[in-house]
């Protein structure tokens, strides 16, 4: 083309500088041209391949655009190819095509490297170990990794400098680095101990009232954790929070098999006492009691025959009293409800007496842990045991309001 220009009498000089913008101009537009082809074949036949796959994995390749980016790597093999051979007598625009397609290739392979680990990222959630180990930290620590080493690379391109020279002069930036990633790192740190040590995980219920964060984990990432509070509410907290502060985990309920019902009456103390005859008689009449009362009767007529002609007054031997009668109706009806779990603690106690009655606290576990079903079953059985207590003689404590006081005439 230079010889050409010059034998239709163009200076030497305007012949060169025509030949390379000619050049230039066959360089580009190949590569504009191969770059659509490509372009054109990716999104045609071999997307229509893999979508008519039944393998789920190489759909991820579109989704992540994996396959388009690798087609950006042809215009620059072009660009290195042909710029030798158009432009020998521009050695500096040689040199500069040659940066310039370093540049281009490291920023395509940055793309390229993103897209695959997002198709991983992808790709594990649809195994179930996705609920149990938070690989988006991970992910966004590698692309991390990842992009300071292009930016470095891409610096040496430009400057025409050895990577290592450019690493060693970022020793005196180590301090301002260290200072502008340290939510990272320590986000780093800390997400890996969370998935390490099983800590948390996407779907579990946790607790952080400093955070006012109260719901499921939704998302795991590099430097939040990412929680659904119960009003819908999104918190989200920094990961190394997790570590540092304590936070309650409720997968161990939901793994368990049972959530804990822990829940007390207080009995207004004035209505403890002895029972009768006739009361023992009703009490049998109640199926999940019959048997307690008659193995308690035996025991207890045992322990007074020693004491015949005496035990008929109350301090003297051993009686029944409405109380206990109540807490073994408690345990039997516990025992018989279909909702809750056997297998797990149960327990029915008398705590301390205190000034706002005696409290029979239940301790059990439903079978259900879902929170709407656990209420329901919950409200079912203390509805039942309130109103039972006046079939024992019991009454629930209860504080004195305007109504009971207008009742005993103190208030005109």
């Amino acid at each position: 083309m230079n010889e050409i220009l010059h034998s239709i009498g163009l200076p030497k000089t305007l012949a060169n500088i025509l030949s390379v913008l000619l050049g230039v101009v066959i360089i580009v537009t190949l590569s504009v041209i191969t770059s659509y082809l490509a372009r054109r074949i990716t999104k045609g036949p071999i997307s229509i391949l893999i979508k008519r796959s039944k393998n789920e994995i190489d759909d991820l390749f579109i989704k992540t655009k994996l396959i388009d980016r690798v087609s950006l790597i042809i215009p620059a093999f072009i660009v290195q190819y042909l710029a030798p051979q158009f432009l020998t007598d521009s050695p500096g625009l040689i040199t500069f095509s040659k940066n310039f397609v370093n540049c281009y290739l490291t920023v395509i392979g940055l793309l390229i490297i993103d897209a695959l680990l997002n198709t991983i990222a992808f790709a594990f959630q649809k195994l179930k170990a996705s609920n149990r180990f938070a690989i988006k930290g991970f992910i966004q620590a590698l692309k991390l990794i990842v992009n300071i080493i292009g930016v470095i690379l891409i610096v040496s391109f430009c400057f025409d400098k050895s990577p290592t020279l450019i690493i060693s002069s970022l020793g005196a930036l180590t301090a301002v680095l260290l200072l502008i990633f340290k939510d990272t790192i320590l986000g780093l740190v800390a997400g890996a101990q969370l998935s390490i040590n099983n800590m948390v995980a996407k779907g579990d219920w946790i607790e952080l009232p400093k955070h006012n964060a109260d719901g499921d984990v939704i998302e795991v990432t590099l430097t939040t954790v990412k929680v659904r509070n119960w009003d819908k509410t999104i918190s989200f907290i920094p990961a190394y929070a997790l570590v540092a502060e304590s936070f309650k985990n409720w997968k161990g309920m939901s793994e368990s098999g049972g959530r804990r019902i822990k829940r007390s009456i207080a009995i207004d103390t004035n209505t403890i006492r002895f029972i009768n005859e006739d009361e023992i008689e009703n009490f049998r009449n109640f199926l999940v009691l019959k048997s307690y009362m008659d193995q308690k009767i035996a025991e207890l007529e045992k322990h007074n025959l020693p004491l015949v002609g005496t035990s008929e007054n109350k301090i003297n031997g051993r009686h029944l009293t409405n109380i206990g009668c109540f807490r073994a109706y408690c345990i039997a009806y516990l025992k018989d409800h279909p909702s809750i779990n056997q297998e797990l603690t149960f327990l029915v106690r008398q705590l301390a007496p205190k000034e706002k009655g005696l409290p029979i606290e239940i301790y059990v576990f439903s079978k259900d842990t879902r929170w709407s079903y656990y209420e329901a079953i919950q409200a079912d059985i203390f509805d039942h045991l309130l109103a039972v207590l006046p079939e024992f003689g019991l009454a629930a404590y209860q504080a004195p309001a305007g109504r009971d006081i207008h009742k005993l005439n103190l208030i005109p």
